[in-house]
């Protein structure tokens, strides 16, 4: 008998009327059952949020920092049974999912830092001017209200913990609603909640369906929104409430470069490691995943043969085995839909190069050379572990063909030429250039977000908590500066 999960609503535990259940992409077993809010509860939790908004932003900073700490502490003591959680929840290699609750323990550290000293104030004279004569600036950040918090299934934990993290360290009531394939990691946070001190109401873990969200994200006691998912949702929210403060994180179509400064067997052996694992990790379900390789013509042949040898060597099949490097995607339709566009792309003339296997919901990894530029999966976010590999000439049409996707989330280069890390930084049009390594890397500290068609506004806990607030100005007057 699966006993049922019980959601988090203001605060406490509830349950609904109707519940659904959670299953493993990789064998089908029942994982979890969960609890569904209905409609009043739902209402309830948004109506505790807004009344509570001015005494959690009075909250005090150490009150806060508490809570934040003792989240990240726990998660660091469960680490190993929240890993598992995810690895049969999402499908995710269990070492790739130790990584990941390794990175909410900083994320909710970060934040507790970052609770402590955040809006210290800032002094400004304003006797620079004669009609200011006597006169100081004070400027403080204050929260917009209560944020409604949309997170993504690919990284069922760590993804809430950015939504939920910020929202706390600013002040800010939060409501999360988890990805419906992946709630169980998101409600493992309200249970650490839970046992804090943060006032009720001022957060709220609810696995409403898809369908109801369009109610929530309407609703004027939620000016501010962050969601993680595909463009076309998260544009769909934007055009549905022009007026609300978004935050949204919409994917990408990550591109490796390879300079031909990087051409030593040294430089080679790492880029073809490094592209092959992260174009592959998570089952390629990351936004940041290696899509694209852009190869110098000088460095091209030597170096497809090692990405291709590195993309076979990748280990596949059940997540729960530690030695897996890759499992399956969040479900078969997606594995479908992977298949669908690597067989569109092989029909207009691309090389198979290895992969290109579906089995269920998982999809072997696969290597595609000399794709035409107006397929699918040239065009598009695959989300999938498929890796695309280009010949160009020279740095000049390398940049241009990372431009010319439609996204800009983040891109790797390999070279070791600093003016040329400078001159990819001015030229890229991505949120990231990662220097030396694949477009992959993210420190959970840092402003991650794109531009173009991967979003707009920044994760990373301090520069989500300036997204989450903004600035009010005290003038004092008749001061002797």
């Amino acid at each position: 008998m699966t006993s049922t999960h019980a959601f988090w609503l203001a605060g406490r535990q509830a349950t609904g009327e109707a519940t659904f259940d959670v299953t493993s992409p990789w064998d089908g077993r029942l994982v979890g059952r969960v609890g569904v809010p209905s409609d009043a509860q739902v209402e309830e939790a948004v109506a505790a949020a807004h009344a509570v908004r001015d005494e959690f932003a009075a909250t005090p900073a150490h009150v806060r920092a508490a809570a934040l700490d003792h989240v990240s502490k726990r998660l660091v003591e469960r680490t190993e049974e929240i890993a598992r959680l995810i690895s049969a929840e999402n499908g995710k290699p269990v070492k790739w999912a130790r990584g990941e609750v390794g990175r909410a323990v900083s994320v909710f550290r970060f934040a507790a830092e970052e609770a402590r000293r955040f809006n210290g104030g800032e002094a400004q004279r304003l006797d620079t001017d004669a009609g200011g004569q006597g006169r100081l600036a004070l400027t403080r950040r204050f929260p917009k209200g209560v944020v409604l918090g949309i997170a993504p299934f690919n990284f069922p934990l760590n993804l809430c913990a950015h939504k939920i993290a910020p929202a706390v360290a600013a002040g800010a009531p939060i409501i999360l609603k988890p990805a419906p394939a992946t709630p169980l990691s998101g409600l493992v946070i309200g249970e650490l909640l839970a046992e804090t001190d943060l006032p009720a109401g001022s957060w709220s873990v609810l696995p409403v369906a898809n369908d109801k969200m369009p109610a929530l994200v309407r609703d004027e006691r939620l000016p501010v929104i962050s969601f993680t998912g595909s463009d076309k949702v998260g544009y769909a929210i934007m055009d549905s409430v022009p007026r609300k403060h978004l935050t949204l994180e919409l994917g990408g179509n990550g591109a490796a470069v390879v300079l031909a400064d990087w051409a030593s067997d040294q430089d080679l052996d790492w880029a073809a490691t490094r592209i092959a694992t992260f174009s592959n990790y998570q089952g390629g379900q990351s936004c940041i995943s290696v899509q694209r390789v852009v190869a110098d013509a000088s460095v091209y042949d030597r170096l497809l043969p090692r990405i291709v040898a590195a993309v076979e060597a990748q280990v596949t099949g059940d997540p729960s085995d530690d030695t897996t490097d890759v499992g399956p995607l969040v479900s078969e339709d997606a594995a479908k839909r992977v298949e669908s566009w690597v067989d569109e792309a092989v029909a207009a003339g691309a090389e198979l190069l290895a992969g290109g296997k579906r089995d269920g919901a998982s999809y072997a990894p696969t290597v595609l050379a000399g794709v035409p530029a107006d397929v699918t999966i040239s065009c598009e976010e695959v989300f999938g572990p498929v890796l695309t590999v280009q010949k160009v000439d020279g740095e000049a049409a390398a940049f241009a063909a990372v431009n010319e996707s439609k996204y800009g989330l983040q891109a790797g280069v390999f070279t070791h030429d600093l003016q040329t890390a400078f001159r990819a930084h001015r030229a890229l049009e991505v949120g990231g250039v990662v220097i030396g390594d694949v477009p992959s890397y993210r420190a959970d500290q840092m402003p991650y977000g794109g531009v173009k068609q991967s979003g707009v506004g920044r994760e990373g806990v301090r520069f989500a908590m300036d997204d989450y607030t903004y600035e009010r100005v005290l003038v004092l007057t008749g001061l002797a500066l």
